[in-house]
């Protein structure tokens, strides 16, 4: 890969920075001059209708972030993703999300090997053992067909699978249920096994080197419930060939560490690899996302794996000026680098994506969280958002306050569907209707605002005037689908990866390493003997952390 090129040393740059000087955010000037604005800004990827008018950009500033896309590589860069070149450079890896929700007809063949032969392999096996489970072929240690998965993973291997389950709860096979665990905080596992029965409970635990310390600590807390359970239900006779036959039929894995599953007690033939061209928030489309494949059913499996691949082409196909995508991710640099926006919300109107802003939060600030750019040298602007959100309308009566009125510039994407999944009714009212009004009038006033004539005309007293006006001007991105399908959600998620790549291009960063984790964990290693009592470990910490593992000391109470 070539050296990446300084954002701040192109012709568009330039321009981007004399347009934003020059701009007087004006949104109702601008749509009541301009009558075909809405549709000229509005796009359409895969199933994705996408309106783009309610940001603050006009003609010239969408031409400029179109330049600034060609002037920093992006289509070259997005090519040798696409290509399997190793572009995650500190790691020496390609990056092949996409590779895994191509069709079986595709070949790609990388350093020899055809990859998506090898993704389809793994899907079959998955496919193989979801229907098992789905038709109670796969039955426990004493013959009771599964009726619970739990999933053990942490970071992608738990906030993918979490969010798309949420989110196609209706999908989900009667008589089936999902949870997972991710914490290593005790309660976790606790809460998420207390009222199950372990005869009709099956464990995924999901780690690729199957080392990770909080999923590895969680699945032997699993299985020593399991065990104990099953053995105060008189179900094992305490036995190492029986303990060994439950582990074998009540966990299966999705890891590559053959040998570490097997020592674990796992049947090797009941693991699902994937790859290293796979970074863990981008993999909820491979293996771990089998606790998917089994509650959902294989066929609607594979339409969420049609959707992220629908907007996979879109984004190898679409020139960037009509390139959804890349124009998000443009547009997310125009409010970061020239506007300063330090916080982009997410803000689902579909309560069955509540967990979606918690996704991205990983995809996003894991990705574009650096400051070094992929030679080693230091980034020359700021990278990077925090993302963050909650359904609506809870957010309007939590923080819309701040968006609407606050001194912060803070972008929003509100996403809606327009057939709900139980459209109920209160009365003769169509409760989603009632539910879209909130949605299409929050755009609305972020955008137009309400001056202080408006206010004055609703015979509001004149000291209060102020208090009640609406700047406007809040740019927003609204996104729209048809109904919450599987392949909705895949091009839900596909949307957001590209946009993050395109953002990360833009900066020069590596997208795919997380050297940012790494520390901290290393810390918690050294500091866990001090935690169990050693006083030469304690002795050996700082001021702070030793008066805090001290108090720990003092005052934990074991009962």
């Amino acid at each position: 890969m070539s050296a990446p090129v300084d954002p701040t040393t192109t012709p568009a740059w330039e321009k981007l920075t004399q347009l934003a000087s020059d701009l007087q955010p004006d949104l109702r000037g601008w749509f009541a001059a301009d009558p075909g604005r809405a549709e000229r800004f509005s796009l359409t990827a895969g199933d994705l209708h996408v309106d783009l008018s309610k940001n603050l950009l006009d003609d010239a500033v969408l031409a400029a972030l179109v330049e600034l896309g060609e002037q920093v590589g992006l289509e070259e860069r997005r090519d040798a993703m696409y290509a399997g070149e190793r572009i995650n450079v500190t790691e020496d890896r390609s990056v092949l999300h996409t590779a895994l929700r191509r069709p079986r007809t595709d070949s790609l063949v990388v350093d020899g090997t055809d990859v998506v032969v090898q993704v389809h392999e793994v899907l079959d096996a998955v496919y193989s053992f979801a229907d098992r489970v789905r038709s109670g072929e796969w039955k426990g240690v004493t013959g009771a067909q599964i009726k619970t998965v739990v999933n053990i993973g942490i970071g992608g291997s738990d906030l993918g699978p979490v969010m798309v389950y949420e989110a196609l709860k209706p999908y989900v096979q009667a008589g089936l249920e999902c949870r997972f665990v991710s914490n290593i905080d005790p309660t976790d596992v606790f809460e998420k096994t207390a009222d199950l029965n372990p005869a009709t409970t099956l464990f995924i635990v999901a780690s690729k080197t199957f080392t990770t310390l909080e999923t590895l600590t969680n699945a032997r807390m699993a299985r020593e419930w399991l065990l104990r359970k099953l053995r105060d239900a008189g179900s094992l006779d305490g036995s190492e060939r029986m303990d060994a036959d439950a582990i074998s039929k009540h966990f299966v894995a999705v890891s590559t560490a053959l040998d570490k599953v097997a020592a674990f007690g796992i049947d090797p033939a009941n693991a699902f690899g994937f790859w290293d061209w796979v970074g863990g928030r981008y993999s909820v489309d491979s293996a771990v996302g089998t606790s998917l494949a089994v509650a959902l059913g294989p066929d609607n499996f594979a339409d969420f794996l049609a959707g992220f691949n629908a907007i996979d082409r879109h984004f190898a196909e679409a020139p960037l000026a009509e390139n959804v995508p890349a124009l998000m991710g443009l547009l997310n640099v125009w409010y970061v680098n020239f506007f300063k926006s330090g916080s982009h919300a997410v803000l689902p109107y579909a309560q069955y994506l509540h967990r979606f802003a918690a996704y991205l939060q990983q995809l996003t600030m894991e990705s574009n969280g650096k400051g070094v750019r992929t030679d080693g040298s230091e980034v020359v602007t700021e990278t990077g958002e925090i993302f963050w959100g909650e359904p609506g309308t809870n957010g309007q009566h939590a923080f819309y306050q701040l968006i609407h009125q606050g001194t912060q510039l803070i972008p929003a994407d509100f996403i809606a569907v327009a057939t709900p999944a139980h459209p109920i009714k209160d009365g003769e009212a169509d409760v989603h209707e009632l539910f879209l009004a909130n949605f299409f009038a929050q755009t609305k006033a972020l955008a137009f605002g309400k001056t202080a004539d408006e206010v004055r005309a609703e015979g509001t007293a004149e000291e209060i005037v102020p208090a009640r006006v609406f700047p406007g001007n809040r740019p927003t991105t609204s996104i729209m689908a048809p109904a919450l399908t599987p392949s909705v959600v895949g091009q839900l998620i596909a949307l957001y990866e590209h946009i993050t790549f395109t953002q990360g291009t833009v900066w020069g960063i590596n997208s795919f390493d997380q050297w940012g984790v790494e520390l901290g964990k290393q810390l918690a290693m050294q500091i866990a003997p001090a935690v169990a009592g050693d006083a030469d470990a304690l002795a050996a910490q700082d001021a702070s952390t030793k008066a805090l593992v001290s108090y720990y000391l003092a005052n934990r109470d074991r009962g």
